[in-house]
């Protein structure tokens, strides 16, 4: 029973402190409460009175007006180089179309699709069986001839027998000489060989297929003489020319190469309204026809520029400005600006290049706000 008494003790005493706490802090809540609203008031009648003495004096609200956070940089003075991006192909000059040179039927295929040969290697072989028959028999009638030609001829150096069989029997055995040459130029023809060192792009015949003469059997694109061509805007017509520099880009490659352009062209395509540049290409490995590459033609530079980051530079009704900061107060300075590349700006005029400029926080500033800079 004394037990009992000592348990129900504790729990009124526990429940008491739990009371006080809760209305100690309903109490708090409650003062708090009462000074927002009190504060609320006192900064509604302050903004309301200086709004009244703003307006009676516009000196005082520019000296009130809350300083705003910024961070300031330099314009650069350096020297600004201008690039006009475009894409390009390697192709390549010796990029032909190898045709059969004698009538016939195919015999062998040695080159495949991809396949790189040097030059001189066999790439097919046209039937020659026709031509080699026809030579045997002109041998052998060059063989006949060439006896009776020296027999002539050593009766001739005797003086006997007439001038007109001497000539008769040289001139059967020179055509016949003439003629198996041809026929031996022809036989080698049957074998169609690499013109250079290349590779084949595609194979145009078959097996067993008959061919004549001009018959397309490969297209073939040689490793040397190898350069870009790409397509420029008109807008850049007498501003990319002959001799600029050039810097190459090959994507798969990861490598950068300098050159210069080597030809632009003269007529502008009605169809996409560019014209063609032609950019020379040095010799250097795993270049291939057909490959992709980005170029990046300097058209533009100024040894002495003023450079400032172009998202700084606004727009009104009259022109490009810019924020700078000038005895702890934002100044709106309109400039005139050049050309842009990789979100620099070049600035032509209204900086020479000794100001602070306002960075973070440009947007939240006008003319003649008090600023406060932060480093």
């Amino acid at each position: 029973m004394k037990t009992s008494s000592i348990y129900l003790f504790l729990s009124l005493l526990i429940l008491t402190f739990s009371c006080a706490e809760k209305d100690e802090l309903a109490q708090k809540k409650e003062e708090l409460s009462k000074l927002k609203k009190e504060a609320t008031t006192l900064r509604m009648a302050i903004d309301d009175l200086e709004k009244e003495i703003s307006g009676l004096d516009p000196e005082f609200g520019k000296q009130n007006r809350r300083a705003i956070m910024i961070s300031t940089i330099s314009p650069e003075l350096t020297h600004f180089e201008h690039f006009v991006e475009v894409s390009g192909s390697v192709l390549s000059k010796k990029n032909v179309s190898i045709s059969g040179e004698v009538s016939g039927r195919i015999q062998e295929i040695k080159a495949v699709e991809g396949m790189r040969v040097r030059r001189g290697e066999i790439l097919a072989r046209i039937d020659a069986e026709a031509i080699l028959r026809n030579i045997d028999e002109v041998e052998k009638q060059l063989e006949l001839a060439s006896i009776l030609f020296e027999k002539q001829e050593r009766l001739w150096n005797q003086q006997i027998g007439t001038e007109i069989q001497y000539l008769e029997a040289k001139n059967r055995k020179e055509s016949l000489d003439k003629n198996l040459a041809s026929l031996k130029t022809q036989e080698s023809r049957t074998l169609v060989r690499a013109p250079f060192s290349g590779t084949v792009e595609s194979v145009l015949v078959r097996m067993g297929e008959l061919v004549q003469p001009g018959t397309p059997m490969f297209q073939f694109v040689g490793e040397s003489d190898l350069f870009i061509e790409a397509d420029v805007s008109e807008r850049f017509v007498g501003i990319v020319t002959s001799g600029d520099s050039v810097e190459i880009n090959f994507p798969s490659l990861q490598q950068v190469v300098k050159t210069k352009v080597s030809a632009v062209g003269s007529i502008v395509n009605p169809n996409n309204r560019t014209f063609k540049v032609e950019v020379f290409l040095p010799s250097i490995p795993n270049i291939k026809p057909n490959m992709i590459s980005v170029l990046k033609i300097k058209d533009y530079e100024n040894p002495q520029a003023v450079i400032v980051p172009n998202y700084l530079i606004l727009q009104d009704n009259q022109g490009d400005y810019i924020f700078t900061v000038e005895n702890n107060m934002s100044k709106k300075r309109y400039i005139k600006r050049g050309r842009v590349y990789n979100d620099r700006a070049e600035i032509l005029e209204g900086l020479s290049g000794s100001e602070t400029l306002i960075d973070k926080g440009f947007r939240e500033v006008g003319d003649n706000f008090n600023v406060n800079i932060v480093e």
